[in-house]
């Protein structure tokens, strides 16, 4: 009995190893992804995120990075052909890793939204009506889940900035997004790469662009 008992408890706690072994390398590999600048350095640190959701293939947070990896490369690539097969890889792995969440969350509807746009950015004459209507449906399913996300408001400042000023976009409109966002990014602790936190730089550096034409 004494031998069952120990040979159970060591499984538990190789099986607690296990789970734990995929944290270190993605949030280094992420890291190093999110904050680097040149396309060659986020293409290689992509493919490692795939390789690692590839390696521990059930736990659902590999699958989100390798996902959102693939979709902010697409906005970096220029020939539209490559782009859209980066977020045919988004897509796919935003599935694997809402299929073993069971669910969808809030997290995952706003990597939907940002696949969306994505899309609607390869062609957006073409475009724009059907991923315009999924994009905002998954910020608002985002939105009746955790209206406390900051990522939400930071896609929408990100979607009014770039858009024409005739059509209701611009700086000045985007900016009261991008400051929802950085109250709420402000309460995010970050840290565990379970819980993203990502997006809290660059909605810095959209809302200093807001503040600096608010001022001219």
């Amino acid at each position: 009995m004494k031998k069952i008992i120990l040979m159970g408890a060591m499984a538990l706690s190789v099986m607690g190893a296990n789970a734990q072994d995929f944290k270190e390398p993605l949030a280094k590999t992420f890291t190093i992804f999110d904050t680097s600048q040149g396309l060659d350095v986020k293409t290689e640190q992509s493919n490692k995120l795939s390789l690692i959701a590839k390696k521990w293939g059930d736990t659902w947070v590999t699958h989100y990075y390798a996902s959102l990896s693939k979709t902010i490369l697409s906005y970096m690539e220029k020939d539209p052909g490559k782009r859209d097969a980066y977020l045919d890889e988004a897509d796919k792995e935003k599935e694997e890793a809402v299929s073993l969440l069971g669910k969808e969350t809030d997290e995952t509807f706003v990597l939907g939204a940002m696949i969306a746009n994505a899309r609607m950015a390869v062609d957006p004459m073409t475009r724009w009506q059907k991923y315009g209507q999924i994009f905002s449906a998954d910020l608002e399913s985002a939105k009746d889940l955790n209206p406390d996300n900051p990522r939400m408001y930071y896609l929408q400042g990100i979607s009014k900035y770039f858009m024409p000023k005739a059509y209701g976009g611009g700086k000045k409109t985007a900016m009261p997004y991008f400051e929802k966002a950085d109250g709420l990014f402000a309460k995010e602790t970050g840290g565990d790469i379970t819980k993203p936190y990502w997006g809290k730089q660059k909605n810095s550096y959209f809302l200093m662009q807001c503040k600096q034409e608010d001022k001219e």
